[in-house]
């Protein structure tokens, strides 16, 4: 009689089963169920304690503290970023803060003078960041990062969990889906202390030899290894080069009567939504003892008609109250609304099919496209 043989899933199909089950999580619930799943076994996050650090360092020390915490110091760092990190992890309480730095023969061997970055930048990350990161995530089975999906065209697909290229570990981007705004947001509400930096124009902080102020409109990682084919240290991608994939086939959607079409930033696209929906009116009561929306993965909010403007304001009450889950409009939203809806805080739009053929998708883009221009014009914020 034959065993019974067992398949073991692949590493790239338990990603996708992480990413699967955890999708409709806000940062914060990924993050702290992460660090008790038993598929990513024993996890450390790794943190540069830069401009937006103190996010998930914050997130950390609400739900398990003592987590090892992994801060490389390529000794080429801003004296700013020493002071910042002995800052944050005495006032969140740290208990686990381990500083990782190079080999020192090695720095001897290989940069005796401190000049291999302007010489070889690749080579320098590779000899300061990567294999003494390597060396520290040797006993751990997965990392949590801080990277965000709005921080530059490389990152614009990342997602909760993501494989290592440079080992067998998996990778956790709690922050994945989040933007600047929602960065900004959680620092303030909870009265966090800024990289000193970042005031005098650095969203992105890195080494000093190798980081630049960024000017308004640029890439929030434009100032990193400015002038130079290079986008990313090597923590992420191996050797200091990103591992480029072939960008896919676009996809057009053709919307199907009696079928509702959802307006995201990308384009229409038809509805893929499986999980529970709670179904706001525009006048609901937010502060109503019985109504428990901050647990909700998605909320749903009416729209009665193109004139009544409330659901915006209720959308970015939710925001503000700290809200991270899916915020749909639905109803009579019209293409000239779609700039408000997003600075409101929706992710998306649902429409009828009857309004999806009268105004296309090129009237949405149009109008998303417009309206930051025209705002920048009256010195508004879009």
């Amino acid at each position: 009689m034959m065993a019974n043989v067992v398949a073991i899933p692949t590493r790239a199909a338990r990603i996708a089963a992480l990413n699967t089950r955890y999708r409709h999580h806000a940062a914060i619930k990924v993050l702290g169920d992460a660090l008790q799943d038993k598929e990513l076994g024993r996890v450390a996050m790794v943190s540069s304690f830069g401009a937006d650090s103190v996010v998930l360092l914050h997130m950390l020390s609400l739900v398990e503290r003592n987590t090892p915490v992994l801060f490389i110091d390529t000794q080429m760092l801003f004296p700013e970023t020493l002071i910042y990190q002995s800052q944050v992890a005495s006032k969140l309480g740290l208990t686990d803060l381990r500083t990782i730095r190079a080999n020192p023969t090695a720095i001897n061997a290989a940069d005796p003078d401190g000049d291999l970055h302007g010489r070889d930048p690749d080579a320098c990350c590779d000899l300061r960041k990567t294999v003494p990161l390597n060396r520290a995530l040797a006993d751990f089975d997965s990392w949590i990062t801080g990277r965000k999906r709005f921080q530059g065209a490389d990152r614009a697909a990342l997602e909760f969990f993501e494989e290592d290229p440079a080992g067998p570990r998996i990778k956790i981007n709690p922050l994945a889906h989040w933007d600047a705004r929602d960065v900004a947001d959680y620092i303030a509400n909870n009265h966090l202390p800024r990289h000193p930096l970042v005031a005098k124009g650095y969203p992105s902080i890195g080494c000093q030899p190798c980081t630049s102020p960024v000017l308004e409109g640029e890439d929030p990682r434009a100032g990193r290894w400015r002038g130079l084919d290079k986008t990313e240290c090597g923590i992420h991608f191996v050797n200091g080069k990103m591992q480029r994939i072939a960008p896919a086939e676009p996809v057009v959607f053709t919307p199907e009567e009696g079928r509702p079409v959802i307006v995201r930033d990308a384009g229409f696209g038809p509805e893929d939504w499986t999980g529970p929906i709670l179904e706001l009116a525009p006048e609901a009561d937010l502060d109503d003892p019985n109504l428990h929306y901050m647990d909700a993965p998605m909320i749903r909010i009416a729209f009665p008609s193109f004139s009544d403007g409330r659901g915006f304001t209720l959308a970015r009450r939710l925001r503000v109250a700290g809200y991270k889950g899916r915020l749909r409009a639905q109803g009579h939203v019209i293409a000239d609304q779609f700039p408000m809806a997003r600075r409101s805080g929706f992710d998306e739009v649902e429409i009828d099919f009857a309004l999806a053929k009268r105004q296309p998708w090129e009237l949405w883009k149009r109008s998303a496209e417009v309206a930051p221009s025209y705002l920048n014009r009256l010195g508004r914020s879009a």
